[in-house]
């Protein structure tokens, strides 16, 4: 069903989610995302002389910025699930921006990035991202970065990070997941 309703769409009408409700029955949507990739030639790094902090997995100033962002930035910044150490940026005790990877197969490192909602704007995410970054090329992986707010991919331009792509991801309402619901 959806793949004959793709057959049908251009790469746009893909990714608009009015469209695929005329289409198919969709239950749930996530998204849609611009996908962005960088090479090591690419790299633009913003971490020189910031402070940023490689602390340990499981450290305690890295949940309580996730548990300030509140639990839907939380989850779509990934963080709880990196597998890199996490970059930090503390401010006396307080994390206030983080950053870190998780391994995707094929050497993809997928970037995860979240900065305290009272200290946005000041360039912080580039700085821990920036330090992840470097981790990951370090390491042979192909940094990707995931971005549906404009302000996220500013910051993965930023860092020279090229748009190559856009992901949507939709549950349909005849999956057995949304039975008697």
């Amino acid at each position: 069903m959806v793949d004959d309703a793709a057959r049908r769409m251009t790469r746009e009408e893909v990714v608009e989610i009015a469209r695929l409700r005329a289409v198919l029955p969709v239950f749930d949507v996530l998204g849609p995302a611009s996908l962005f990739y960088l090479g090591r030639d690419g790299f633009l790094p913003a971490y020189e002389g910031t402070g940023v902090e490689q602390l340990p997995i499981g450290d305690g100033g890295l949940a309580a910025l996730l548990a300030l962002a509140g639990e839907e930035e939380a989850g779509e910044s990934g963080l709880e699930d990196i597998s890199s150490p996490p970059f930090c940026l503390c401010r006396g005790d307080e994390v206030v921006a983080a950053a870190g990877y998780r391994s995707w197969p094929r050497s993809v490192a997928h970037l995860s990035v979240l900065v305290a909602p009272h200290c946005r704007g000041r360039r912080l995410a580039r700085a821990v991202a920036s330090a992840a970054v470097a981790h990951a090329l370090d390491a042979g992986l192909l940094p990707q970065w995931r971005a549906r707010p404009y302000p996220s991919q500013r910051v993965a331009v930023a860092l020279g990070f090229q748009e190559l792509g856009a992901q949507l991801s939709v549950r349909l309402g005849d999956d057995p997941l949304d039975q008697g619901r």
